[in-house]
């Protein structure tokens, strides 16, 4: 079957369930074989940009009625795929289902476009079990969600034992500062942490930084969408700068941390649940193994 993948998360998972996709997006990188896979489309905005340069990008690509991506119809009539797994999650993260449907009707492609839009765990099994069912990988999808869900019930487990649940923030953008939603308060909570800012399933949304303050976390993760830790600690001063950041108690305390967004908590692929370990790393810390220092480090300068 000749799959084309448009989001990395889709492109995690069908690598994992042992297929090789002939095209896949620009941002598609993991596992190390997916770098070498024709890119289907363009992104309209400069990932190495500031987070409020890119906030701007984004806005303006969105005001002017282009969105942020462009597919390259080129490059989709050459692979001629039988299937094209899209997302309806969010238009800035991966290039929109419509933009796809047209793409392909547009081509006259006999192509299905299945189409993901987890917003918790289950949904992102689900679309593992949907992409296995519609390339004929139904086992091995089933094997792997097994695989995923005992893992995520032993950190349920250990994390039990823990005696408190602290306030827990995740910021997936810095300026503005956005909360991340859809599977990260279920991710905190399961980790042992309390998640004060969305409720599971909910958009992540712009806050006011105000409101950072007044929920006080006590453990505090910067993830944001599409940085790895580098560009993070490039964009250090978009809250190092922020009245009041080094009165929270994450920080004082030396519970402020960065994450791979990119990579990991952004991502709603099978790396999920290593997010999900990583997180709990960082909300009880004496209970788990300490996360790789390429995936989470102390928040850059957090306690200068």
């Amino acid at each position: 079957m000749r799959i084309v993948s448009l989001l990395p998360s889709a492109t995690e998972i069908v690598y994992a369930l042992g297929l090789e996709p002939v095209g896949v997006s620009h941002e598609c990188d993991y596992p190390p074989a997916a770098r070498e896979q024709p890119a289907v489309n363009r992104s309209r905005v400069d990932p190495e940009a500031s987070s409020r340069e890119i906030n701007q990008q984004v806005a303006d690509a969105e005001d002017s009625g282009d969105g942020v991506y462009e597919i390259d119809l080129d490059t989709l009539e050459r692979l001629d795929p039988d299937l094209v797994i899209s997302q309806g999650i969010c238009d800035v993260c991966a290039v929109d289902e419509v933009l796809v449907r047209d793409a392909v009707e547009r081509l006259n492609l006999d192509a299905a476009v299945l189409t993901t839009d987890p917003h918790s765990l289950d949904d992102v099994f689900a679309d593992i079990r949907r992409i296995g069912d519609a390339t004929g990988t139904s086992e091995r999808a089933a094997d792997l969600v097994a695989d995923l869900r005992e893992r995520v019930t032993a950190v349920e487990r250990t994390a039990a034992a823990a005696e408190d649940r602290p306030r827990v923030a995740v910021l997936d953008w810095l300026d503005p500062v956005m909360v991340a939603g859809h599977w990260v308060p279920e991710m905190v909570e399961l980790a042992g942490g309390a998640y004060g800012m969305a409720d599971p399933g909910a958009r992540s949304e712009p806050r006011e930084f105000d409101e950072v303050r007044e929920y006080d976390p006590e453990v505090l993760v910067a993830a944001p969408c599409g940085f790895e830790l580098d560009q993070t600690e490039r964009n250090r001063d978009d809250l190092l700068d922020r009245e009041g950041w080094s009165k929270l108690t994450a920080v004082q305390n030396g519970q402020a941390f960065a994450m791979d967004g990119h990579h990991y908590v952004n991502r709603p692929g099978p790396r999920l649940v290593d997010t999900l370990e990583h997180l709990a790393a960082c909300v009880h810390p004496g209970l788990f193994d300490v996360p790789p220092s390429s995936v989470v480090r102390p928040y850059p300068n957090a306690l200068a």
